[in-house]
């Protein structure tokens, strides 16, 4: 094997975007991803037309301009707009919570009628400043909301009480006293015409790729193959769990290929009763208007379930869990990253952190600016 400037672990966005830079800038590079695949967890695949997000959906918004133009470079983006509808035993609302979401639960017609019943629920709950998720989110949107539209969704997301879960998971949910349907509050923000695992595919243009290595297993003569290695898997699993295992959630999907043209009329539904098992349903083909490459009509969908479960060894660690315990091992394992020659950690394994697409981006482009 030829001797590389540097060697990424992990084909997803952060090590796709460090690694075409430096591809494009002279480095020589070699990419290895223990997946058959690239993109990481953005990857889509095409079935019957329809670009499958396999490992859930991604929405690309972002308000940073750099971003925004960096990944036009490798995509053009539709005009996709995030509108999800909570179902609730049948009962659907609009996600984000906005002025339909109040009109549906309380009959309020006025912006001044919505802030009023919030208010006077968060004065009955007692509620000062928040301590915790359920406080928060109480806070915000009132106790009707909360039982019937957080409670049982956030619940089966991270499977702890919402009591036990700190107050900044649910800081940047967006509540409106408008009739704006679009979840983010983002300049920016679509899908790319044609998938994500093609713009990925461009990101990389330029570095050697090799698919279906564990770096963990063979870590000591994948070393030698390079002067400096970019780290994106979990921080906990490089060095062998030796403070302890960081704690993930999981998800788990099923997927099914439906013989009708339409399912639910809308990309994603999220189920926020605790008892139905899932917590949404991703319709695939609304992400790109139920239209093939062509613009044509599909006759058939693709749906799949999303089923939050806990995470053990082995399992793919998906959401982090940055609670008090957890930060203060993170930044223990920090402490010794730090201390590795020749390694850099990246990414939202490497890092322990809650990363939206931009902010991977981001903070891939600074590690470009400082390495190359």
């Amino acid at each position: 094997m030829k001797h590389y400037d540097y060697l990424v672990v992990g084909a997803g966005l952060f090590g796709a975007v460090f690694a075409g830079e430096a591809a494009r800038r002279g480095k020589r590079v070699l990419v290895i991803d223990r997946r058959e695949h690239i993109a990481g967890n953005v990857y889509t695949e095409r079935i019957d037309g329809i670009n499958v997000h396999r490992y859930g959906a991604h929405i690309f918004h972002t308000n940073r301009d750099n971003v925004w133009n960096y990944v036009n470079r490798f995509a053009t983006f539709n005009r996709f707009t995030n509108s999800p509808v909570a179902n609730w035993h049948g009962e659907l609302y609009s996600l984000p919570f906005n002025m339909y979401t109040f009109n549906r639960m309380w009959g309020v017609v006025t912006p001044e009628q919505a802030y009023e019943k919030i208010e006077s629920q968060r004065r009955a709950a007692g509620i000062g400043e928040p301590k915790n998720l359920e406080e928060q989110a109480i806070s915000l949107v009132g106790t009707d909301i909360y039982e019937k539209l957080i409670k049982g969704y956030t619940e089966k997301q991270w499977g702890r009480p919402c009591r036990e879960l700190p107050a900044f998971i649910i800081k940047r949910l967006p509540v409106r006293f408008t009739f704006d349907n679009n979840y983010f509050n983002a300049r920016y923000q679509g899908i790319p015409i044609g998938g994500y695992t093609e713009m990925v595919r461009r990101m990389l243009e330029g570095a050697d790729v090799e698919l279906g290595i564990d770096y963990l297993t063979d870590r000591a003569s994948l070393k030698t193959v390079a002067d400096r290695v970019i780290y994106t898997g979990a921080i906990d699993a490089y060095f062998d769990y030796s403070l302890g295992c960081l704690q993930y959630r999981s998800v788990r999907f099923e997927t099914e290929r439906l013989e009708i043209p339409n399912f639910q009329g809308n990309a994603a539904v999220n189920y926020t009763d605790r008892e139905t098992p899932f917590t949404r349903i991703i319709e695939h083909k609304w992400f790109e208007f139920g239209l093939d490459e062509n613009g044509r009509e599909l006759p058939t969908t693709i749906i799949s379930r999303e089923y939050s479960s806990a995470w053990n060894k082995g399992d793919e660690p998906y959401y982090p869990v940055n609670d008090e315990k957890n930060t203060l091992l993170y930044e223990k394992y920090r402490v010794l990253s730090e201390k590795e020659p020749n390694v850099v950690f990246g990414g939202r394994l490497g890092e322990y952190k809650y990363y939206d697409m931009d902010a991977v981006i981001a903070s891939a482009l600074d590690l470009c600016d400082r390495e190359l």
